[in-house]
């Protein structure tokens, strides 16, 4: 089982990702850090040539996955359907910013991280005045399978009458197919103890990422973070089969190249070698909420 000091290879990919989210908009400028805005420049000749042939870029992919996961978590909010978010990996992501900046008290978010990182992330959102009850920042092991670190610890300190969102942006592709399918199953039965639970995350489908050219973009990516990225499953119907026998009761992979007319980040070519998941727990009644607020 993955431990946190494997997954702390993948953390200077948040830096890079800062900066990708503030050139594009989409963050305070305090989210793109002076070691991210150095990574994206060294990286900028091969964003140039990728686009010049065509090809996939880094951050097109960064873009369209991100952006297809906000409408599904959006909607979820202004359906009623979610209150509570639980952003594993959070990073430098702006998303938890966005989120309580836009819905204020309708919202409660924790972004969850690695210590490090999480402690870098606090002392950001405290500076923009954005740290608070309604927004937390805490340490995580996502693998744990118990403990102060865990998912369930961070769970127990929500509403349990209220319906939960976790979102995995950009961290299962860094892991073996049974280290990720051990983590659905865990956020399956932690979710299930809320009336809607729902999970997004992004996906690589190895079946659709054969061609030797994206290929190599894959073999690019993995040098870029420090680590395997990992292909999984042979196809969607068998990655949805997955997640549902993980204990979700419904799942669909949507492809961000199919709103390519919504957005333009969904036309580079990145946007169809991802899917983004979205994976429901079975609806049930709220039930009694002994926590106090």
């Amino acid at each position: 089982m993955p431990k946190p000091s494997r997954a702390a290879a993948v953390s200077p990919t948040a830096l890079y990702t800062g900066a990708v989210w503030a050139r594009n908009g989409l963050s305070h400028p305090a989210f793109a850090t002076l070691e991210g805005h150095l990574m994206f420049q060294a990286a900028r000749p091969a964003l140039a040539l990728a686009r010049a042939l065509g090809g996939p870029t880094l951050e097109g992919l960064l873009l369209s996955r991100h952006r297809v996961i906000d409408q599904q978590l959006h909607a979820a909010i202004k359906a009623g359907r979610v209150t509570q978010v639980i952003e594993i990996a959070a990073g430098l992501s702006p998303r938890g910013w966005r989120v309580v900046k836009h819905y204020g008290q309708r919202i409660r978010y924790i972004e969850a991280d690695l210590p490090g990182m999480a402690a870098r992330k606090r002392a950001l959102l405290t500076r923009l005045g954005h740290h608070g009850d309604r927004h937390r920042v805490v340490d995580i092991d996502a693998f744990a399978e118990a403990g102060p670190m865990s998912l369930a610890a961070i769970a127990d300190t929500l509403d349990p009458t209220q319906g939960t969102a976790i979102i995995t942006e950009g961290l299962i592709n860094y892991f073996p197919v049974d280290a990720v399918t051990g983590l659905w199953s865990r956020m399956a039965t932690t979710l299930s103890r809320f009336p809607n639970g729902l999970y997004l995350s992004d996906l690589h489908i190895g079946g659709e990422n054969r061609n030797p050219a994206v290929r190599a973009f894959v073999q690019a990516l993995s040098v870029f973070v420090r680590g395997r990225v990992h292909l999984h499953f042979s196809s969607a119907d068998e990655a949805v089969q997955a997640i549902e026998s993980a204990g979700f009761s419904s799942a669909k992979l949507l492809r961000p190249s199919d709103l390519a007319k919504d957005w333009p980040d969904c036309r580079d070519p990145a946007a169809r070698l991802v899917r983004v998941i979205v994976a429901h727990t079975e609806l049930r009644a709220p039930r009694e909420c002994t926590r106090p607020d």
